[in-house]
């Protein structure tokens, strides 16, 4: 369905913005006057997969940067966050199963661990098939940390308001790169061995910085590349481009930022708390907690 140039006009945050030049108006304004749209019935008919790249163009305003400035949170965070962590749980599991992992000096494990949980958990969900909604960020929240940041001498508790205010809120942006990674990574429909030698070839990643066992950690990705794609000719003989395929979509996992996942799945269970210390303590819990 095609929308008249006014009715984008009068969607598109974008366009408010650049009628301040004409008629000026304060930070507390905009915010208060932002319209409070869902996320999921704005997108619709771009998350359809009938939907064509040229529909989807059409539909949105090619200058709009809206996607970019958004910010947005899960819809259900309560059983959303249940269901990824969950996969995180899975995903250092993964980890601590591979010995060649286990014997890599505490140093290298905690770099690899650093650099590569996210494409890692990133492959979760996509094994998982997992699905999520976010919404805009509701405009109360944003408005109390602007009031927040004054001069008057505060409490623990608005302290912690300020420093979340700080952060890198998740954007309209982040979420469409994470899912369509995820969507490229369905319509290839793998299996669990192309996911498991998938997730071995890029924990084992020799381009990390600070490794001591570079040499090592090279061999044991080419030795995952090679039995992903053993498995992969085995079971699609006919499609000579799978495997390159297969690598070209897990690549762009390495854009999805940490700070997106870590704030829109994990800030609402964690807290202030540092995910990074979090995951290395589960990385070196005894054997029993697997």
């Amino acid at each position: 369905m095609m929308f008249p140039l006014e009715e984008m006009k009068t969607t598109c945050h974008c366009s408010g913005y650049r009628e301040q030049q004409h008629q000026p108006h304060t930070i507390l304004y905009n915010i208060l006057s932002r319209a409070d749209s869902n996320y999921n019935n704005n997108n619709s008919l771009i998350n359809n997969n009938h939907v064509n790249q040229y529909e989807y163009n059409m539909i949105k305003p090619h200058n709009c940067h809206c996607e970019r400035r958004r910010a947005v949170c899960l819809k259900n965070p309560e059983g959303t966050c249940q269901v990824v962590s969950d996969v995180l749980v899975k995903t250092i599991r993964f980890m601590k199963s591979l010995p060649s992992f286990s014997q890599l000096p505490v140093e290298d494990q905690l770099s690899l661990l650093r650099d590569c949980w996210v494409p890692l958990f990133s492959l979760g969900l996509a094994q998982e098939r997992t699905v999520f909604e976010v919404m805009d960020v509701p405009q109360a929240s944003m408005l109390r940390r602007i009031l927040l940041n004054s001069q008057r001498p505060q409490s623990e508790e608005e302290q912690e308001e300020e420093d979340e205010g700080k952060r890198s809120l998740p954007t309209l942006a982040g979420v469409h790169k994470l899912r369509s990674c995820l969507n490229r990574l369905w319509t290839l429909n793998l299996n669990p061995k192309e996911y498991a030698y998938l997730k071995g070839a890029m924990l084992f990643n020799p381009d990390v910085p600070g490794l001591s066992t570079t040499v090592f950690i090279n061999s044991l990705q080419q030795e995952a590349q090679r039995a992903l794609q053993e498995v992969v000719l085995t079971l699609h003989p006919g499609n000579s481009g799978r495997f390159s395929h297969i690598l070209l979509s897990t690549s762009a996992l390495q854009a999805v930022s940490q700070s997106l996942i870590t704030e829109l799945f994990f800030r609402p269970v964690i807290g202030q708390a540092n995910l990074f210390d979090l995951l290395s303590e589960m990385l070196f819990m005894r054997q029993e907690y697997s």
